[in-house]
């Protein structure tokens, strides 16, 4: 079997994954998008996945984004996601990747200075999502939730090229993810009120835990291990 055909499968296999769970959940499968995690991924896999239906792909680092992205811009659909911890000195490199549509790693206010610095010259706008650190793993990134309030408010006030449109965060690395997962979904929801923001999106799931994020209403799945 030809990779092309075993990342096809791979992809159907955790398409119909996601569909099962949204309705264990009584959720519309329509309300969770698969965002494919092609990090450390050649790109010959990329466009396998591209063949078979899949549009949104996650990277975790600036240089082997822009170097897929180069390779891979003869794909009119492909959309970029960043999810990865981005460094300020990073971000040019990271707004000139085309078709880059949302960064999922906005956690502290000099990283939403420095892109909106970048952004605003241009008049560009950019869908940004806080990443919330969520458990005690030190090897986790993301801002306290209870300095979220903080930062999004630091955002709607000083970084207009900045669009935020809800939030991410990771399961444990051990234990039942449900509680954690519960908890962001909790937090989007506060800020929702304090703010009259929408706040639309919840970057829950990865491959491990994924009925647990659908479960406790993930918007946005980052599958990497089950498809490549």
């Amino acid at each position: 079997m030809s990779e092309a055909t075993t990342i096809a499968r791979r992809l159907a296999l955790v398409r119909m994954q996601i569909r099962g769970e949204c309705r264990a959940a009584g959720r519309s499968a329509d309300d969770v998008l698969l965002l494919a995690v092609s990090k450390q991924q050649p790109a010959d896999a990329v466009r396998a996945a591209y063949a078979a239906g899949q549009r949104r792909f996650g990277e975790n680092r600036v240089q082997e984004l822009v170097a897929k992205a180069r390779d891979l811009a003869d794909l009119p659909e492909l959309r970029w996601h960043m999810i990865g911890s981005l460094q300020t000195n990073k971000v040019r490199e990271l707004l000139a990747v085309p078709n880059l549509v949302l960064v999922h790693s906005l956690d502290r206010t000099r990283l939403a200075d420095e892109l909106q610095r970048e952004l605003e010259p241009a008049g560009r706008r950019l869908d940004v999502l806080l990443q919330i650190h969520a458990t005690d793993e030190p090897t986790k990134h993301g801002c306290a939730p209870g300095d979220a309030a903080a930062l999004l408010e630091h955002v709607r006030s000083s970084c207009p090229a900045l669009a935020v449109t809800g939030l991410m965060a990771m399961g444990p690395l051990e234990g039942d993810p449900s509680p954690t997962f519960r908890r962001v979904a909790a937090l989007r929801d506060e800020l929702q009120r304090r703010t009259g923001m929408p706040l639309p999106v919840l970057s829950l799931g990865m491959s491990g835990d994924l009925g647990a994020a659908i479960a406790a209403g993930s918007t946005l799945v980052r599958i990497g291990t089950a498809v490549f």
